[in-house]
């Protein structure tokens, strides 16, 4: 199992049922590919560094996740087919960062 770090911009135009939805398939995607979500930040809504669809801000959420790394492109190809998320950043890391993140307690 590889550690990942993974970082999801989600639409802000997204109602608080539709969120939790996209975020809750994320999960389940994580653990049907045989994987398992360490830990989870909800970093709200904040501004982006530069347009996206037209978009200024985005909603953010930091996971820690492990799984094979073979998975990973299969889970992008079904993350790039959801029109409620702008991005998506996986990161592979030898060891999960300590929580609370910097964002999580950094001004919005």
């Amino acid at each position: 199992m590889n550690k990942f770090e993974v970082v999801l911009l989600l639409s802000p135009e997204l109602g608080n049922q539709t969120l939790k939805s996209e975020i809750s398939s994320f999960k389940k995607y994580i653990e049907k590919s045989a994987g398992k979500i360490i830990d989870e930040e909800d970093w709200g809504l904040r501004d982006l560094s530069y347009t996206i669809n037209k978009f200024k801000k985005a909603f953010y959420n930091f996971y820690q996740i492990e799984i094979n790394g073979d998975k990973i492109k299969d889970i992008r190809k079904d993350l790039n087919q959801s029109d409620n998320l702008l991005r998506h950043l996986f990161i592979k890391v030898k060891e999960h960062q300590e929580l609370p993140t910097k964002l999580l307690n950094e001004k919005k």
